[in-house]
């Protein structure tokens, strides 16, 4: 994933930074999936997109048929004015990881904002793993981030995000536009764990020690499902140690949160990717199965 992320860094430092103008180049994009089980494998029965956002034909390379799906954005990039949605229902005793082959870009925006807004119900027994890729604000970038989980009393959700601040690789960094994001989830119509996130391009924070001390990617995972004690330790055990970041876990009432603070996304999935085997392991009773695009 270090070649692959460095290539796309490298490619957008030769690109303009602001894609805005006329409508004719603004994109509304949905994408909608529903999974279930059938013939001992979680099945995509169902999809409805619209502009371009689409899937790759799923994979099933765990013995308990647990579906993997790439989600495709063929722009690559989202503009002033671009709006995406996906929606994912998983059918009781679904099993789903998703995720993404590439990072998501959020050019520089002199016309409005753009967005991308996930939501997710997960029912009784269902797990749904979604893990994508970095979104990587451009400076002057103006972006508005959702994600809104719903899950049924034994459904479990495993969701992480990574932002990058600028493009390091170009010297870049975020000076201007600004950023929100929100995540919230929601058991049985209860929120357990609800963030909301909003960054201007020139704000102090990015520089102050109490808050993202310079560092140019923050990432945060959260584990909502069956809970037992001590599973922060063993968070942190997994993760081990990185040189040059700030890696936490904490367990809450009803989630585990793990965050990253560091230069790179690539490290902080990485930390992330040894948390979520090891939650896998002690929760599911398997390993993780990382997703063959990640080596690419």
């Amino acid at each position: 994933m270090t070649r692959h992320l460095q290539r796309e860094l490298d490619e957008d430092a030769a690109q303009p930074l602001s894609l805005d103008g006329g409508s004719e180049r603004r994109w509304r994009a949905e994408l909608e999936l529903w999974f279930a089980p059938a013939g001992g494998q979680t099945r995509l029965l169902r999809r409805r997109h619209s502009g371009p956002l689409m899937v790759q034909r799923p994979f099933h390379p765990e013995s308990d048929g647990t579906c993997h799906v790439y989600l495709l954005h063929p722009p690559g990039g989202v503009a002033g004015g671009d709006s995406l949605e996906l929606t994912f229902h998983l059918a009781e005793g679904a099993r789903v990881v998703l995720t993404t082959p590439g990072a998501t870009k959020f050019y520089r925006s002199v016309a409005g904002k753009g967005s991308q807004r996930s939501v997710i119900d997960v029912e009784a027994g269902a797990v749904c793993e979604y893990l994508p890729q970095e979104a990587i604000m451009f400076d002057g970038a103006s972006a508005d981030v959702g994600t809104c989980v719903t899950i049924a009393e034994t459904g479990t959700y495993v969701g992480w995000d990574f932002t990058c601040l600028g493009r390091p690789a170009a010297r870049e960094r975020f000076r201007s536009g600004g950023i929100t994001q929100r995540v919230e989830i929601r058991r049985n119509g209860k929120p357990i764990w609800i963030e909301r996130f909003c960054l201007p391009g020139d704000s102090p924070l990015q520089g102050a020690a109490f808050a993202l001390a310079g560092h140019p990617v923050f990432g945060t995972m959260v584990y909502a499902g069956p809970l037992r004690d001590g599973l922060a330790e063993l968070a942190r055990r997994a993760a081990g140690d990185m040189a040059g970041c700030l890696f936490s876990a904490s367990q809450l009432d009803d989630v585990v949160v793990c965050r990253y603070l560091g230069p790179h996304a690539e490290q902080g999935k990485i930390l992330f990717a040894r948390v979520w085997d090891a939650l896998r392991t002690a929760l599911q009773s398997k390993p993780a199965s990382a997703p063959r695009i990640w080596a690419t």
